[in-house]
């Protein structure tokens, strides 16, 4: 089959930034899989995606200008309804092959075939290939009416009369393969060959593309565009890191500002910029955060991650004297950093004590109350954690007795005044910095020791990834703070669906599960989330049961990341531990344990007597009856369950899972004895239902780290 290398480009209007890429990649996977179903490309296609902020194109290697024919089958009608007793066509069997193109002259070619029940006819007719132009343009029309725009915006064609709907108003079509033009049209535009360059920057306007091939290096050379997306980003990653090096500093690393930065510019140019270090006073989140959301700048750190006076700018053009862009941005960012500033002093003469009482005048919820409501919520549900560590410390010294209530007492402090930066000009303006602007303004204030760190800290971790509070009373505010928001949201019914999270409930269980995992806190999930429903009184539903379910529905999906499999997970989270802190050594003990070569057996009969106790019409006695126990089988796994229950049961409550597991590998060949030589459901009464009381004990023996029959194939 004939072959040439296909280019098609669409030039518009400036796209959306941050949707930039993936209208990019949508676009080129969108041409190669259409261009695959009409047979015109391989499933060995290369698609090679271009994006820039005004143009989408994809290059696809050996692309045929015909799709070969195909031969196919096509069902025409039961037997019994084609022909006539006579065997004759009947009219509905001609007006089918009519509807097909064809007549009675291929009666002879029709072919019997068992459909079901009946008989069937069918037709051996060959489908010729799609031409380039007719399988492009379906291609085309099908990408362009799915790509994944952000918002559609319609506006008039050229003959003053048709409109079209697209993200931006497209200019240009262009269409290749290998030099020559294919006649395709979309969005009121006939493809050719002709594009447009730089806005300032381009040698030659339009740029005439000679093929396919040299679509990005002539776009370069004539038009001073880098039309792909991967390249001009690697080409302004590579200038960051060449201009920072000069001045002995780092670029901040941002990949999302990388991203959208890379949408902005056609022609990459990094300078070297800077503002007056007196802003430096104020707090570096805040300088960075303006500079990164507004700007679109990249702030310079020293060795140390502490910001500097210096920035870098990503301009679109590069003339010879750069003075002058970088004098206008210098000159844009100072009003922006002085705004900083003055927030940051205007703050600075509240306390945050005396900002309490405008946090009633907040609304959080219009179900749930105002923010000072809910700071008392969380100032509650962190005292209820502290009483539950304190309950779980043993031995309880006096100094412990100290310990705890310098926590409590320091937890009520912070979960009081976590929430008031809110109401300051700083997080009014930035609302990114809220609890990041308390720890700074507690500090000035001088707040005793913790209490600060913690207010900073109350959100973290913000996402996947983020560090965990730095200290207990950081710590214990999160965990109330996450619970406040998650008994409250689920106790009104506010459940995330489908892919549809606007509390961000999800993260919150997620940071939840990470604080008393990652933390080994002694502390167990029913009682923490019963403790945190009285604060909320009559305005929630008990929502402790679906909200534990939720925490494991996530502890779950978390792990099988991590790399665990779904069964080892299974196995450890249907005993539902109630101290997540457990669960990783849970997990490695069932890892280890799976391979021991009695591993498969024990989980096969582990399920086995699952299956059989839940089967069983009587419950099985609470204890075994020795004198009950006849046959020598049955009297051998007794006597092992005797000898090797304790010692299990005591390196569990050692915490040592592992080693409890494994002390269970010699009950394999008793357990087999038993199945092989015992009859469970014996005649007698009295003989099963011992025999049931020993499938017990054997079954709760071996379920206490993991449920092992979850481990059988």
């Amino acid at each position: 089959m004939n072959t040439k290398n296909l280019l098609v480009e669409l030039f518009v209007e400036e796209l959306p930034p941050k949707a930039l890429k993936n209208l990019g990649e949508a676009f080129t996977q969108g041409l190669l899989k259409g261009l695959q179903a009409a047979g015109l490309a391989g499933a060995d296609a290369v698609a090679t995606p271009f994006a820039s902020p005004r143009r989408l194109a994809a290059h696809v290697t050996a692309v045929a200008a015909q799709a070969a024919d195909r031969e196919q089958l096509v069902k025409l009608m039961p037997v019994a309804v084609a022909l006539d007793a006579e065997g004759q066509p009947t009219p509905a069997l001609l007006k089918k092959l009519g509807a097909l193109g064809a007549d009675a002259s291929v009666l002879p070619q029709l072919q019997r075939r068992p459909d079901g029940k009946a008989e069937a006819l069918f037709l051996q007719s060959t489908l010729r290939g799609a031409a380039l132009a007719e399988g492009l343009q379906k291609a085309l029309d099908d990408t362009l009416a799915k790509l994944p725009i952000p918002k559609v915006m319609s506006y008039q064609l050229a003959d003053g009369w048709s409109s079209v709907n697209f993200v931006r108003p497209a200019h240009a079509l262009v269409a290749l393969h290998g030099a020559d033009v294919v006649p395709v049209q979309a969005l009121g535009l006939q493809a050719g060959r002709a594009t447009h360059g730089h806005r300032f920057e381009a040698a030659a306007d339009p740029v005439q593309l000679r093929d396919a091939d040299g679509y990005a290096p002539q776009l370069q050379e004539e038009g001073a565009v880098i039309a792909s997306f991967a390249d001009r980003r690697a080409d302004i990653a590579r200038q960051l890191q060449e201009a920072a090096a000069r001045e002995g500093l780092q670029p901040i690393e941002d990949e999302a500002l990388l991203d959208e930065v890379t949408a902005l510019v056609e022609r990459p140019n990094v300078l070297t910029c800077q503002f007056e270090k007196e802003f430096l006073e104020v707090p570096q989140e805040c300088l960075i955060l303006t500079m990164k959301a507004n700007q679109k700048y990249f702030p310079l750190l020293d060795a140390a991650g502490r910001l500097t006076h210096r920035f870098l700018v990503v301009s679109n053009i590069r003339p010879d004297d750069a003075s002058a862009v970088v004098q206008g941005n210098e000159r844009v960012v100072r009003p922006r950093l002085a705004d900083a500033k003055f927030f940051f002093d205007q703050d600075r003469k509240k306390t945050l004590a005396s900002r309490v009482p405008a946090l009633a005048k907040v609304v959080y919820h219009g179900k749930l109350g105002t923010q000072g409501q809910r700071a008392e919520r969380v100032q509650a549900i962190g005292h209820a954690i502290v009483n539950q560590l304190r309950l779980a410390t043993v031995p309880y010294t006096v100094e412990a007795k100290d310990e705890f209530d310098v926590l409590d007492s320091k937890v009520r402090e912070a979960a009081l005044l976590a929430k008031t930066d809110l109401v300051t000009d700083m997080v009014g303006e930035f609302p990114e910095l809220q609890g990041i602007m308390g720890g700074y303004y507690a500090r000035h204030e001088g707040l005793r020791d913790g209490v600060a760190i913690a207010i900073e800290d109350h959100y973290k971790p913000r996402f996947a990834g983020d560090v965990l509070p730095r200290n207990h009373t950081g710590t214990v505010l999160a965990l109330a703070d996450k619970l406040e928001t998650l008994v409250g949201l689920f106790g009104i019914g506010q459940l995330p669906t489908g892919d549809k999270d606007p509390f961000a409930l999800r993260r919150h269980a997620l940071g939840v599960i990470r604080l008393l995992v990652e933390k080994n806190l002694p502390l167990a999930l029913p009682e923490l989330l019963a403790q945190a429903v009285p604060p909320f009184g009559e305005l929630v539903t008990n929502p402790v049961a679906p909200l534990q379910d939720f925490m494991f529905d996530r502890l779950a999906v978390s792990l099988r990341e991590q790399g665990y499999s779904a069964q080892e997970v299974d196995a450890v989270l249907a005993l539902r531990p109630e101290r997540l802190g457990q669960v990783p050594k849970r997990l490695a003990a069932v890892r280890a344990f799976s391979g021991l070569p009695e591993a498969a057996a024990l989980a096969a009969a582990n399920k086995r007597i699952a299956n059989i106790l839940k089967k069983s019409a009587e419950p099985a006695p609470a204890a075994v009856n020795a004198e009950l126990l006849r046959e020598p089988a049955e009297q051998a796994l007794a006597s092992q369950l005797r000898a090797v229950q304790p010692g299990a049961d005591s390196l569990f409550e050692q915490g040592e899972y592992t080693a409890s597991l494994q002390a269970l590998a010699a009950l394999k060949a008793p357990v087999d004895a038993f199945f092989d030589h015992v009859m469970v459901n014996a005649e007698d009464a009295a003989l099963r239902a011992n025999r049931l009381a020993l499938l017990s004990a054997l079954h709760a023996a071996m379920n206490r780290v993991a449920d092992l029959s979850r481990l059988a194939q």
